[in-house]
């Protein structure tokens, strides 16, 4: 039989109407993209004013003006942000409002294509502006899966399971291969990094007391056993770099890899608040299964009418009649989603070799969109916890901590699951305690401000301990923390011990005439980081 290579673009870019199809998948698939995109705007809504609005940590205003200074009119290439037109609080706290908004209605499956746009220019509008607030992996698999979306999901306004519009091949095999990359491009990270923890298979015996963010059931898994450390770190490995090509494989063990990353990213879930990270994982793996087992598995759990209309409903369509418009559809995602692969492959063979023989232009060219990623989580494990607290002082000798709303402080305090909302402000301090200040200027923006009892700013913490007037001093001090252990626990009922380093950054001093001064620095530089 010949080979119509005129008929591969419709074949690859066109509606796939072949069995055993992928309209359910694809519906739960868009549901919790809409969910995780809720998530992220609606955290976003309690802190972008003190992050990046003009009286916030580092402003938007601020950046996107050095921006335009540098670039010139390359700036809205190089930022991408709808807040060129405004970065002030009222227009910050609407696009969080907008986005809100766009992703219920995609989750109520109400013209998902449209709020699928919504909500990836309103993310990415953040992303592109907020600097050290949004340096985070999670973010660009997001903008990535959200963008690959748009071509997946149905045309119309009410498209239920869109029969009349099933996905194509090479927007699900994108959003699949993206899955694959977070996976295998971690555990080459690992085996590239030299990192003795993971030759060792020690990776995990600190792994749930030193995480941003741990939970409480951290807690009780740390203190297993180190033969469930090792064993977990192997089988780390062994899914990163070999069980997750079954991605690849026949529907048989597509489906056996479902089952084996559903209760793995659950478990990743239960004990670290890596925000939507792993719900976005978790949720990927969905694409790996298709119609026919899905209303199997309804059918054997629920035997009623209504699985059965459920089935005739999505039947396999007959293929949509090729008129110009869908000709131009299949033309404009064959050029994008070709891009973004192109791109991919070779973010991922850079990091099997540093020369790759093809050209980048095409990868740099998509940098500030995030819609074309490499990844490599954990690739080098922290070994010790630390935290920075700020303090304040009217008098220069007694010092009162600022709470915090997420990160260990009250030693008494179990560590809370709040994942997927996003505390970026409590997150990034945990990656700043891993350097110095001088790579963390946002650190003593965040005195300045504190001085200033600048109220955005505030409200990124639980509480004021000095309402009505600031303090006339504010520092940052370096802690070291570790799990209590079973004794303590039992006889005190602390989750946490820890112990005071010294200064993190400089002390600084609010004058009469409100200049700010420093006063005080850092007895010695900061730890140097690990590449996380």
């Amino acid at each position: 039989m010949d080979f119509d290579l005129s008929a591969l673009p419709q074949r690859l870019f066109g509606p796939d109407t072949e069995p055993p199809g992928y309209l359910v998948p694809r519906w739960m698939f868009l549901r919790g993209l809409g969910l995780i995109f809720f998530s992220a705007f609606y955290s976003l809504t309690f802190q972008i004013r003190g992050l990046i609005g003009p009286r916030g940590i580092l402003p938007a205003e601020n950046y996107l003006a050095e921006v335009a200074r540098v670039f010139g009119a390359q700036r809205f290439w190089f930022a991408p942000s709808v807040f060129w037109w405004s970065a002030s609080d009222r227009a910050l706290l609407a696009v969080c409002v907008v986005g809100i908004l766009a992703s219920l209605l995609l989750v109520l499956n109400i013209l998902p294509r449209g709020m699928l746009v919504v909500c990836v220019v309103a993310f990415l509008s953040f992303i592109s502006t907020a600097r050290d607030f949004a340096g985070y992996q999670s973010d660009g698999m997001l903008l990535e899966a959200g963008f690959i979306s748009l071509f997946f999901a149905p045309a119309g306004w009410r498209p239920r399971l869109g029969n009349s519009d099933p996905p194509s091949l090479a927007s699900r095999f994108l959003l699949i291969w993206l899955m694959f990359r977070i996976y295998f491009e971690s555990g080459i990270a690992k085996i590239l990094s030299h990192d003795p923890e993971w030759r060792n298979l020690t990776a995990l015996d600190q792994y749930y007391q030193n995480g941003p963010l741990p939970t409480w059931i951290a807690w009780y898994a740390h203190h297993l056993p180190h033969a469930f450390h090792a064993a977990t770190a192997a089988l780390v490995l062994a899914l990163e770099l070999f069980l997750i090509f079954a991605v690849f494989l026949p529907r048989r063990f597509r489906v056996l890899l479902f089952f084996l990353i559903t209760p793995w990213e659950i478990g990743i879930i239960l004990t670290s608040n890596y925000a939507f990270l792993n719900y976005l994982v978790l949720l990927l793996g969905i694409l790996l299964l298709d119609d026919k087992f899905l209303v199997r598995l309804l059918l054997s759990s629920v035997r009623t009418s209504v699985s059965v209309e459920f089935l005739n409903n999505i039947s396999t369509p007959a293929a949509p009649p090729f008129t110009w418009r869908a000709r131009l559809r299949l033309y404009v995602q064959a050029f994008f989603l070709t891009w973004v692969f192109y791109a991919t492959c070779v973010l991922l063979l850079s990091t099997l070799t540093r020369n790759v023989p093809l050209p980048t232009g095409p990868v740099r060219a998509l940098e500030p969109f995030r819609i074309a990623n490499d990844f490599g989580l954990f690739a080098v494990m922290t070994r010790d916890r630390y935290e920075i607290e700020f303090q304040g002082s009217r008098d220069g000798q007694s010092w009162t901590a600022y709470p915090f709303r997420y990160k260990p402080q009250d030693l008494n305090a179990p560590p809370r699951i709040f994942a997927p909302y996003q505390p970026r402000f409590d997150w990034n301090l945990w990656f700043a305690s891993l350097g110095s200040w001088r790579e963390n200027t946002f650190v003593v923006q965040v005195e300045q401000r504190l001085l200033q009892a600048e109220p955005n700013v505030l409200a990124l913490f639980a509480g004021n301990p000095f309402p009505g007037e600031p303090p006339l001093r504010v520092r940052a001090v370096l802690w070291q923390y570790w799990f209590s252990d079973w004794k303590d626990k039992r006889q005190q009922g602390v989750w946490w011990r820890r112990r005071q380093i010294g200064l993190y950054a400089p002390t600084i001093e609010r004058e009469s005439d409100g200049k700010l001064v420093i006063v005080e620095w850092p007895a010695a530089p900061g730890l140097n980081p690990p590449d996380q």
